[in-house]
């Protein structure tokens, strides 16, 4: 395990430079040809088998031992793409495309992804089987994961992992959990109607925006009174719009969010739930409510016996104390939810905590515009991709 953060520690001023750079040029969705350029300029000295997508920018690429011919197939993910949001992080390597950031870290998962297969070449004569570096498109809501396994990224696969980095850990501490690690991200989007008019005679309207208000409230109280609270669902609203002026009651009110839940049969309950509340709503004021819920990605599940793996891996690579168990899951979501429909496996979280703060719950988390890392704990990714490898192979 020595040897593997040595040899890790060997590429990581490369790791740092690829990072910098997929970072000053972000990419949305589907479509990354520049950072799918750069995946594979640094990899075409490496003794892989590479595949690109025919329906994204994805590259797989396969690197088998020399320990023997025959093994199993080890799948390592990273993802590509960025938000489409502003950076304001004020590093020197900041987005040059306005609109467009790498606030989630998709940079350095693809930056760390690199420096393994790097390391993992020079360790060649260490494992048989082969591992599979995923570099995937399209994580941020369009279904990346689920493309590339129609295109075959999962063949032979057995077992995958995934590490997201969070700048809310100390630098070079991990954790996970079994079982649920991420939520399910499903959107909801109602449009109240009724009958518009004067704003001075609501008598001879139907105004939509009180029966709206009253949907939002009792939303929330829906999820913590039908909702088992160690089971649990969460309902943000996040975007409303309702009228032109302030003479007019309109006829139409909107309003949109996101529903998270752990586990299959909430999220099921929960969308019952919410189209009941707001139809029964809408008619008590003599309205009508459209509910729209568009699926998105499932439960992220850790594999309980590959999470024990990767807890013990974690502490002889890094250290005694690196590990941590999440003690519930985390209510962002994640399209590696799919892959670990398929096959067991494990989505980890290293901590990136900037040098220059000391408390890491005080540091802007991903997705803010704000967001820094600590791209010396990128080492300690490197080095997890690595030791994930070697174990399974």
């Amino acid at each position: 395990m020595e040897e593997i953060l040595e040899i890790s520690n060997s590429v990581l001023d490369d790791v740092i430079l690829i990072r910098r750079e997929i970072h000053t040029y972000p990419e949305l969705g589907l479509e990354n040809p520049k950072t799918q350029k750069r995946v594979l300029e640094s990899l075409e000295s490496l003794p892989v088998e590479i595949k690109t997508g025919r329906n994204l920018t994805s590259v797989v690429a396969d690197l088998k031992g020399t320990k023997a011919s025959e093994g199993p197939t080890i799948l390592l993910r990273a993802d590509t793409d960025a938000l489409p949001m502003d950076e304001d992080s004020g590093e020197d390597f900041c987005s040059v495309n306005p609109g467009r950031a790498h606030a989630c870290g998709h940079d350095a998962h693809t930056a760390m992804l690199v420096g393994a297969a790097k390391v993992l070449t020079e360790m060649r004569d260490q494992f048989s089987g082969t591992v599979r570096f995923m570099f995937q498109p399209g994580e941020e809501g369009a279904g990346g994961a689920k493309i590339m396994i129609d295109e075959g990224v999962l063949e032979n696969v057995d077992r995958a992992f995934a590490i997201h980095i969070t700048p809310n850990l100390p630098a070079g501490y991990v954790g996970c959990r079994p079982g649920a690690m991420l939520a399910s991200t499903d959107e909801l989007k109602v449009t109240v109607t009724g009958k518009g008019g004067h704003a001075s005679t609501p008598h001879l309207c139907a105004d939509p925006i009180p029966p709206m208000a009253s949907m939002i409230n009792s939303l929330q109280t829906s999820v913590t009174r039908e909702i088992n609270a160690f089971d649990p669902a969460l309902i943000t609203i996040a975007h409303i719009e309702a009228g032109t002026t302030t003479n007019v009651i309109p006829e139409t009110a909107f309003f949109e969010g996101t529903i998270r839940c752990v586990s299959e049969h909430t999220r099921n309950q929960i969308k019952e739930s919410v189209v009941r509340v707001c139809e029964q709503i809408a008619k008590a004021h003599k309205c009508l409510a459209n509910v729209s819920i568009t699926e998105g990605y499932p439960v992220t599940v850790n594999d309980a016996e590959e999470a024990a793996r990767f807890a013990s891996v974690c502490e002889q690579t890094i250290g005694k104390g690196s590990f941590f168990e999440f003690p519930s899951p985390v209510m962002g979501g994640e399209d590696f939810s799919y892959l670990l429909q398929k096959v067991p496996g494990v989505m980890a979280f290293l901590g990136v905590c900037p040098e220059d703060i000391s408390d890491s719950l005080s540091a802007p988390p991903c997705h803010s515009n704000r967001m820094r890392i600590s791209e010396s704990a990128l080492l300690y990714g490197v080095a997890l991709h690595t030791a994930v490898a070697l174990e399974g192979v």
